[in-house]
């Protein structure tokens, strides 16, 4: 049988694998491309946790995959976030188990400062929108601040001018905070080293100021001071901050959200602290017109002073007056006593001629009391007559006392009589009796007891118990009360 017809067509072309054309693309585009910058906007970003970023490159027409991996993220100048346009460094290779070609990134830049400013000024206006930016929220700086608070890279210039500054206007203690002034991460580090300043532990001194200080660069260089971590942790610290990035002419969002803002370094350390040489040239000044006020004070009250004394009179003399008329006034209370009993007995020796004796004086007392003493002798006689007298005419109390009570006694028998008279008792004597109910209640009418009733009577030795047998007779039958006599008229 004949089977040429049916054989495949034979040709020259070689046979390759899957692994084999896999791997002679991926040998092509790396030795073809090299290092290639691209130029796109970031989409499809993700973090994954073993370290490794994946993302995409677009522009309007085409978009590539890229990876950045884990020992190329922290070299990274900036933070990759969707959306933002970059310029990409790095090598073009492929990926053979799913026939797809990427670009390995290792260092990432902002695509043209138009970008990288735009993205600037949309967080400026959301920052300033929520206030922090507002000049309410800045806090005066400390007069003489103890402890100086930095947040800067530990190399370079900038710690060695502020430390230069310091000590030569007047030096205070230096904290030094040290963290990367750029790169990935730099944002970061950059918030939680002024965020730990205000929170310092007890035992290490919290800074009175606090400034955060970078040197030159370009707008990338100086990206991880606009940063929005940064600029919330400035607004919200309660020490008063001192930005100083760049030079003059750089402006980052940390100048606006900071108590100050110094154009270098340098003019950051020399508005933390004042000039001792200042100081001191301004205190002498001070004290010199103090001297010069407390002078012409002490003139005008000495001025004043002359014054009032031209106006006074003369005290000396006044107080020598006043000791001369104490030293007569003492000398004369010396001889006073003796004068006084000089006149006291000449008035005495003029009065003693007409004074009378006492012997006269008192014969003439005894005399009056003896006049009187009989005087009351005889009034004290002619009471007691008077009194005798009286006594005489009184009659005698006893036969007075007996009359009155033979008085009394027939009265008590008259009243026992009448007594006598009116007790039942004494009716009962005279033949009558007391007629009780069997509760006790004295009979009065005799149709007031029923047939059958028992009955109580009460004679003059005792009691007998009776029954009524019958009730009262009928009205015919009683007898009638004879009617008293009708009064006969007297006219």
């Amino acid at each position: 049988m004949d089977t040429t017809d049916d054989a495949p067509p034979r040709t020259n072309a070689p046979e390759f694998t899957v692994s084999e054309i896999s791997g002679a693309i991926k040998r092509t585009l790396e030795g073809e491309f090299g290092r290639v910058r691209v130029r796109g906007e970031i989409t499809e970003l993700k973090a994954y946790p073993s370290g490794h970023i994946y993302l995409a490159l677009k522009d309007e027409g085409a978009k590539i995959r890229a990876i950045i991996w884990r020992y190329a993220v922290p070299k990274l100048s900036l933070k990759p976030e969707n959306g933002v346009e970059v310029i990409a460094t790095g090598k073009v290779s492929a990926y053979g188990e799913r026939s797809d070609y990427q670009l390995i990134i290792d260092r990432l830049e902002y695509a043209g400062e138009g970008a990288l400013l735009a993205r600037i000024d949309a967080l400026r206006k959301k920052l300033g929108a929520e206030g922090l930016f507002d000049e309410a929220r800045k806090k005066p700086l400390p007069m003489l601040p103890r402890v100086v608070g930095v947040v800067s890279s530990e190399k370079g210039a900038v710690i060695q001018d502020i430390r230069t500054t310091i000590a030569r206007r007047f030096p205070s203690h230096i904290l030094l905070w040290p963290v990367p002034v750029q790169g990935t991460g730099a944002a970061e580090q950059i918030a939680a080293a002024i965020d730990g300043f205000s929170r310092l532990p007890a035992g290490i001194p919290r800074p009175d100021v606090l400034i955060v200080a970078r040197g030159g660069g370009s707008l990338e260089d100086l990206m991880a001071f606009n940063e929005e971590v940064v600029i919330r942790a400035v607004a919200n610290c309660p020490i008063p901050v001192i930005s100083a990035v760049g030079h003059e002419t750089d402006t980052t969002l940390i100048d606006y959200a900071s108590d100050r803002r110094a154009p270098t370094p340098t003019a950051a350390a020399e508005l933390a602290v004042p000039a001792r040489a200042e100081l001191m040239a301004g205190l002498g000044q001070m004290a010199s017109r103090l001297l010069h006020c407390g002078q012409a004070s002490l003139n005008r009250s000495r001025l004043l002073l002359s014054r009032v004394e031209a106006r006074m009179p003369d005290l000396p003399g006044l107080v020598g007056a006043a000791r001369q008329r104490l030293d007569d006034r003492a000398e004369r209370l010396v001889l006073a006593p003796m004068a006084l009993l000089h006149r006291k007995r000449g008035a005495l020796d003029a009065i003693a001629p007409r004074l009378p004796h006492p012997r006269e004086t008192l014969a003439g007392h005894r005399h009056s009391l003896t006049q009187l003493e009989t005087r009351a002798r005889a009034a004290l006689h002619r009471l007691v007559d008077l009194r005798h007298a009286r006594l005489a005419r009184l009659p005698d109390p006893a036969a007075g006392m007996a009359a009155r009570m033979r008085e009394a006694r027939l009265h008590l028998g008259g009243l026992g009589a009448r007594l006598e008279g009116a007790s039942y008792q004494g009716v009962l004597a005279r033949g009558f009796a007391l007629v009780r109910t069997e509760g006790g209640e004295p009979v009065t009418l005799a149709a007031s007891v029923a047939a059958g009733a028992r009955l109580a009577i009460t004679l003059q030795d005792g009691t007998l118990d009776a029954t009524a047998d019958g009730g009262p007779p009928p009205a015919a039958a009683r007898p009638k009360r004879p009617s008293k006599p009708e009064q006969g008229s007297l006219l």
